[in-house]
């Protein structure tokens, strides 16, 4: 991906250099958790915020800032860099996409980065969690490390990858603009725990479909290279819900899915790529 060649953004708040380590006894966690708290939260049907809530029970720890936990953040740091001009090409796109499908005006988040936990307007946040779009504050969240997980754990590695995940969350921001999240939710409170997590389910790959049509006109911009693509969806497939319980040696439970599975995720993500048509990312309709 020539990621060089997108519009870098300003609305990147770097916070890394003012640290966020888990201090006291007990377990320690931080982005080598992800992968265990992902599948803790599978499988106790949980969001995100949940999951980290059950984490630090767990652990007996709350994440607090810690002054020289990493070293400080640079200007030419090119993950940053990358997410920024990625941020750019998503601003551009959402802006002409709401004006032109939604006949809407598109506001852009602000993209934060941080390291080990960070305070958002919905609570306290660790790397644990991965990445997360906030809707109270319109921010999304952001712990680099995540990349080198994808990488790792996840053998996910590039950078189209990486702005997959960028985009999934912008497209969490772009459901939050078009009132979608709040509905959404509001219906979750009257829900059974499985009916809820089938519609977090939906909620999820509609972001997944929003991230494939951002990646369509990124193609048509030239910035994508050979393999982009198959980078997106090995990413796309191995977040997917069942993939995780299967890679943890659990049995696989669909009740518990909050955001697809694996070839769920893939179809959505590639639905946006092929159409470029937000109205074609209806995972809500009757026999989506």
């Amino acid at each position: 991906m020539r990621w060089d060649r997108m519009r870098e953004s300003s609305n990147v708040e770097d916070n890394r250099s003012s640290g966020g380590g888990m201090v006291g006894g007990g377990l320690r966690l931080g982005v080598g958790g992800i992968a265990v708290a992902v599948v803790v939260g599978l499988l106790l049907g949980k969001s995100p915020m949940e999951i980290l809530g059950f984490v630090m029970q767990l652990s007996g720890n709350q994440p607090v800032a810690t002054q020289g936990a990493r070293p400080a953040a640079t200007d030419n740091d090119q993950n940053k860099q990358m997410v920024a001009h990625v941020l750019g090409d998503t601003e551009d796109t959402w802006k002409q996409l709401f004006a032109e499908q939604a006949d809407a005006q598109y506001v852009a988040p602000k993209l934060v980065l941080f390291r080990n936990a960070v305070q958002s307007a919905c609570g306290q946040a660790s790397s644990a969690v991965g990445p997360f779009y906030c809707p109270a504050d319109s921010k999304v969240y952001l712990d680099l490390g995540f990349f080198d997980e994808l990488h790792r754990r996840f053998g996910a590695p590039g950078d189209f990858a990486a702005a997959y995940v960028v985009a999934h969350e912008v497209g969490h921001h772009v459901q939050n603009q078009l009132g979608i999240s709040d509905k959404v939710h509001q219906a979750e409170q009257k829900l059974s725990k499985a009916a809820a997590n089938a519609l977090s389910v939906k909620l999820e790959l509609q972001a997944d479909c929003f991230a494939g049509v951002w990646g369509h006109y990124a193609s048509q911009r030239g910035v994508l290279e050979a393999g982009d693509l198959e980078e997106a969806l090995k990413a796309a497939n191995a977040i997917g819900d069942d993939t995780l319980q299967r890679n943890a040696g659990h049995s696989i439970a669909p009740d518990s899915f909050t955001h697809g599975t694996s070839e769920q995720r893939m179809h959505w993500f590639r639905q946006g790529f092929d159409n470029g048509n937000m109205k074609l990312c209806n995972t809500f309709a009757k026999g989506a």
